[in-house]
């Protein structure tokens, strides 16, 4: 009788045999479910991986499978490639891999049945002319000829979409398929429409986590059947299976939300151009601050880099400045520069954006008699203030506890906000802008897409003079009468230990300031400091991404950081930290046998959020300047990990390619 073998979801590595005596090698790529666990009553979805003759399995443990389910065509060959090299490279195994390719009805066993409803086509608007930078490149991409991987540096609101649009407008007169990822699903509406607009014959597929369950597996359905055309969608839409996919785009490539942090911690980003050297077709990778390994590759020949130095539409970038705070007096954090450059922009009838990435009214609540601060019980974390609902919320666990009338300690009745955030901002602007119309955008106010898109549109209907935001306003947006940008609370990141810190806040400063003057009106950016003189404001100011990127990986260079090394991290979470450190202890005395003279381990130590969820974490980080002898390493020690029976309640994982230390 013929064994299939099986990949599940499990934390185990290795496939598992099940005897299927009408399993033929056309069923390599169905779902399949199987019984799993003692007895006949539990049972499993996995994916047929292979067929075999043969197991090494004893007889009498071989159980048949339940039922082969060739209800889709199965998936490709092509899919099954790159789920099997996330799961080598990321040291994950296969069987979660698929799960999480999988959308949710699919991998529960069930397909979709009412197909949702077609969404009317956005009316179609002119096509812009095209610049001379970007018909070049626009060129280029279309010239190409297989694999390559092009960096589209464009300043802000150089139209780097634009030049996405005609790329993907060649491929689908060709006949082919495109791939479109986005960082976040907050930038995916309004995208969607200028796709769909500009492309009302093509079936655009939406894919990320905030569509209906339907929806989704539809989308996956339309994909793997070649019923779709554009796929459009955050870092899950990477593992949407393209027949025909003969272009990959990934916008604002930068940014670290690419990243999973949990489960299988890939990298969108990089997986995409694994995919498209799989199926040797070009890949745009764009972004007005391209992250310092993108830009290196670009340095060294290895991408090919393509520039936008103009904007599309206004004639000139903002004017960045910087207002030293040191010897000023600030109320509720803005300095009188910030606060009469808000009063004249208002005069003039143009719209503000203040800036702060720290949502809630304050970080947190203390008593000046006692020293009492308000901790997260479950977190090495301050519950932060949120005076709108009168609540105290962790950000990192969601516990929550109402606002206490008295210290807890001491019983003093004058606790007080310490620091600020979004909602207290809005306050201040409110009291002293009475005839202004504040708007606050986080994670609170944009809770739901609904909210979000109501809250995009009174923006955009004029319905707003100030603007109080986080990093949720800070790139993809085009707001014709903002005009200003005030960036406070910035220079805390200056100096974290972190060592991306400083390319995070770059980039997320220029994404922000370039959301002024994107239309007829001049822009300007006012960034309240303490240092004035530090050289990422300097070259801000500049806006000279260039000389920032240059400095900054020569002191990578000297430090022997990313990308001239190559890092993986094995965290551990466990009740107790001693219990953590001894596992990555033994778990480093393991590795000393494998690791050669070209991996390096270091010490273990707690992580900076050395609590979370009432677990104590701890890591311990493993280097070296080859990738190929990196990975070679790990291929080892993470089948030594596994053959480990690791303690009760611990729990342990590695994370490659780490963006958060």
């Amino acid at each position: 009788m013929p064994v299939i073998r099986v990949a599940l979801d499990l934390p185990l590595p290795q496939p598992f045999d099940y005897l299927a005596d009408d399993a033929t090698p056309d069923d390599v790529g169905h779902r399949v479910l199987v019984p799993f666990g003692p007895g006949d009553k539990g049972r499993k979805l996995g994916i047929v991986v292979a067929l075999a003759d043969t197991t090494d399995q004893p007889a009498e443990k071989l159980r048949p499978a339940l039922e082969i389910l060739r209800d889709m065509p199965p998936l490709p060959a092509t899919w099954r490639e790159l789920c099997a090299f996330c799961a080598r490279y990321y040291q994950h195994p296969l069987g979660a891999v698929m799960a999480l390719a999988l959308p949710p009805l699919l991998r529960k066993g069930r397909l979709p049945r009412r197909r949702p409803k077609a969404p009317a086509p956005a009316p179609a608007g002119a096509i812009p002319e095209l610049l001379p930078e970007q018909a070049a490149a626009v060129a280029a991409i279309g010239e190409g000829r297989g694999f390559r991987t092009y960096l589209l540096h464009g300043i802000t609101g150089s139209g780097k979409t634009e030049v996405y649009l005609r790329a993907i407008a060649q491929v689908l007169q060709g006949g082919g398929q495109a791939l479109m990822l986005v960082p976040e699903i907050a930038l995916t509406p309004q995208l969607i429409g200028r796709v769909s607009a500009r492309f009302p014959d093509a079936h655009v597929v939406t894919a990320h986590s905030g569509i209906p369950e339907a929806a989704r597996g539809w989308g996956f359905l339309d994909a793997l059947e070649g019923r779709a055309d554009i796929v459009l969608g955050t870092r899950l839409a990477v593992f949407m299976p393209l027949p025909r996919l003969r272009l990959i785009v990934v916008d604002e490539e930068h940014d670290p939300s690419f990243k999973q942090q949990e489960g299988l911690r890939y990298s969108a980003r990089d997986v995409a151009v694994v995919r498209a050297k799989q199926l040797d077709i070009p890949i745009v990778l764009g972004s007005a601050t391209p992250s310092l390994e993108s830009f290196h590759h670009a340095a060294g020949g290895r991408y090919r880099l393509l520039e936008l130095q103009r904007r599309a539409v206004a004639e000139r970038l903002p004017a960045v400045a910087t207002v030293d705070t040191r010897r000023k007096k600030l109320r509720d954090g803005l300095s009188e520069a910030l606060i009469d450059a808000l009063a004249d922009t208002l005069a003039r009838g143009e719209q503000s954006l203040v800036f702060l990435n720290r949502r809630g009214y304050a970080p947190v609540l203390a008593c000046p008699a006692c020293g009492w601060i308000s901790r997260c019980r479950r977190c090495a974390a301050n519950l932060v203030v949120h005076l709108a609902d009168r609540r105290l919320r962790c950000h990192h666990c969601g516990l929550e506890a109402p606002i206490p009338r008295h210290c807890p300690d001491c019983g003093n009745q004058d606790i007080q906000p310490f620091g600020r955030g979004t909602q207290r901002l809005e306050s201040f602007l409110a009291d002293r802008f009475p005839e202004a119309r504040i708007l606050r955008i986080d994670r609170d106010s944009a809770s739901t897409p609904g909210r979000w898109q109501a809250l995009l549109d009174t923006i955009h209907e004029g319905g707003a003079d100030i603007l109080v935001g986080t990093q949720m306003l800070a790139k993809g947006h085009d707001f014709p009468r903002l005009t200003l940008v005030g960036v406070v609370g910035a220079d805390a990141a200056l100096f974290a230990a972190d060592f991306r810190a400083p390319e995070r806040l770059f980039s997320q400063l220029m994404q922000v300031g370039g959301r002024s003057g994107r239309a007829a009106l001049p822009g300007r950016v006012l960034i309240q400091t303490e240092y004035p003189d530090h050289p990422l404001y300097r070259a801000l100011a500049g806006h000279d991404y260039g000389g920032f990127a240059r400095g900054q990986l020569e002191e990578r260079r000297a430090a022997g950081f990313p990308p001239f090394s190559h890092q993986c991290l094995l965290r551990a979470e466990a009740r107790d930290m001693a219990q953590a450190l001894a596992f990555l202890a033994e778990a480093r005395r393991a590795g000393e046998g494998l690791a050669g003279e070209a991996v390096g381990l270091y010490d273990p130590v707690p992580m900076r959020l050395a609590r979370l969820m009432n677990l104590e974490r701890a890591q311990l980080l493993v280097e070296s300047a080859s990738r190929p002898a990196l990975q070679a390493f790990l291929a080892g020690w993470s089948a030594s990990l596994h053959a480990r029976k690791a303690p009760a309640g611990l729990r342990w994982h590695l994370d490659v390619d780490p963006q958060e230390l």
